[in-house]
């Protein structure tokens, strides 16, 4: 249900003393557990309510939201290509699935090494067609792990799986940068964020901590074209590209993960616990697959 715009009272008090106040509007709620927001190639907001497997369709200022799918397997995250594929982490199938836009639906990734991949839960494709994707296991979902490492790997375009990282912490959410030469993984368990050179073919070197000490389990990530880093954890933090703490967005509910869209790309979307808040910024945010 959409709610009158609202200057939160906890963002109101850490604003007073920032320059420029940030409205928060809640858009929806009523959820259980939201988690995987994308702006589509459509101009519509999607995510998930993990929870309940269903994945949902939101046109700010107009609707409310709508299922549009629901799937057995599990809805942790959506991302799409730049020929309006749409791309689908399902944490309990334990695989990458990519549906066409005529709706049919083919598995990118399932198993690595001959196991099964541990639980898939946020992903990321570049321009070119890598897709990148974080696989750790939270909960019972530790219990039937096969790998014997959390991992964040890469689908090239050929279709080839390979791990640019095996980590014994849970990676969590992935972004890459405007220029696509930069993934960016949270570290939930180290409280961290990780970033990896891409070289022009998709591959990954240099694995380096860029961001260290977040306060609460760093989720989803996302990239302004400043260069900026955006973090769901405790609250929504903003670091500059060297990683330092710039400006805290505080939520009324802790936040899972975030995505920019609307036309402007420059509404921050963010989905916490029960509801999707939207923040107006006022600055552009990466999404890989649109210009």
């Amino acid at each position: 249900m959409r709610t009158p715009l609202l200057l939160l009272a906890l963002a109101a008090a850490l604003f007073a003393q920032q320059p420029g106040a940030v409205l928060v509007e809640k858009v929806a709620t009523g959820f259980r557990f939201l988690n995987g927001p994308t702006w589509s190639p459509d101009d519509t907001l999607i995510f998930s309510d993990t929870p309940t497997d269903r994945q949902l369709r939101l046109t700010p200022g107009k609707s409310a939201p709508v299922e549009i799918a629901s799937l057995a397997g599990g809805i942790s995250a959506t991302t799409f290509d730049t020929k309006g594929n749409m791309y689908i982490a399902q944490p309990r199938a334990r695989r990458i699935a990519r549906t066409d836009r005529k709706g049919k639906m083919d598995v990118v990734a399932e198993r690595f090494e001959g196991r099964k991949l541990n639980a898939p839960n946020d992903l990321v494709v570049r321009r070119d067609g890598n897709l990148y994707f974080t696989d750790p296991a939270f909960g019972e979902q530790q219990d039937s792990a096969e790998l014997g490492f959390y991992g964040v790997f890469r689908v090239n375009p050929k279709g080839e799986l390979t791990a640019i990282a095996r980590w014994k912490t849970r990676p969590n959410g992935i972004a890459l940068s405007e220029n696509g030469r930069l993934l960016y993984v949270a570290d939930s368990d180290a409280q961290t964020v990780h970033a990896f050179d891409l070289d022009k073919d998709g591959v990954a070197l240099n694995d380096r901590v860029v961001i260290s000490k977040i306060e609460g389990a760093p989720g989803g990530v996302r990239v302004d074209d400043a260069g900026n880093i955006y973090v769901a954890a405790r609250h929504v933090f903003i670091y500059s590209p060297k990683g330092e703490l710039v400006r805290t967005l505080e939520v009324a509910e802790p936040p899972s993960n975030l995505t920019f869209g609307n036309v402007d790309l420059k509404s921050l979307f963010v989905t916490a616990r029960t509801s999707v808040y939207r923040f107006d910024l006022g600055v552009k945010g990466v999404v890989s697959y649109l210009p």
